[in-house]
């Protein structure tokens, strides 16, 4: 059983979401004795100029402008950290990940604090975790030649290192509602807590 779940959803959607409701599932079935929820549809800043300015200068040389234009990042990354496991609630848009996810990645990929570069090229330093992805679409296969969404999530989360990576699929809901969610809620059920 996880100690600690971080739990992202990426839903435009508050209401009738189907990736949320999956996703909530999932953090039900771990039963964590604390859960961190981070929405995305909060709307994350998308990386500037000045923000990568800052995330490439060393941090004991950083101004106090420059700590607060990394503070949501560091806090973004420290989530992570504190959590055994990660949800991620994942609505296929348009084939791939929702914009508000492709900005939460860019603010948790930093080098130095989730991965490193070596001489054997780049190592995750967020080890020892799983996540489990509810990857829901409308009509995108799950691991089709359209779905440019799971291969980079399971790329992403792996670079900074979380290899242990399950997808529990609603996928192609626009075409088989019920059986894709039934597939899904009985994926659930065989979740190891």
């Amino acid at each position: 059983m996880p100690r600690t779940v971080l739990h992202i959803d990426a839903s435009a959607r508050s209401k009738d979401s189907t990736s949320r409701d999956l996703s909530a599932s999932i953090v039900e079935r771990l039963k964590p004795d604390t859960t961190i929820r981070r929405d995305l549809t909060a709307s994350l800043p998308q990386i500037s100029e000045s923000w990568i300015a800052a995330n490439f200068t060393p941090a004991d040389q950083r101004g106090d402008a420059q700590r607060d234009i990394l503070a949501l990042s560091d806090t973004l990354v420290g989530e992570i950290a504190a959590a055994d496991t990660v949800v991620i609630g994942l609505p296929v848009y348009n084939f791939s990940v929702p914009a508000s996810l492709k900005a939460w990645i860019d603010l948790i990929a930093r080098v130095g604090l989730s991965f490193e570069y070596s001489e054997t090229g780049p190592r995750g330093l967020l080890t020892g975790k799983r996540a489990f992805v509810a990857f829901v679409s409308g009509g995108t296969q799950l691991g089709s030649d359209v779905d440019f969404a799971s291969g980079y999530i399971r790329h992403v989360l792996g670079f900074i290192g979380i290899t242990e990576v399950e997808f529990i699929s609603a996928d192609q809901l626009a075409i088989d509602p019920e059986k894709a969610l039934s597939a899904a809620n009985y994926a659930v059920t065989q979740i190891a807590a």
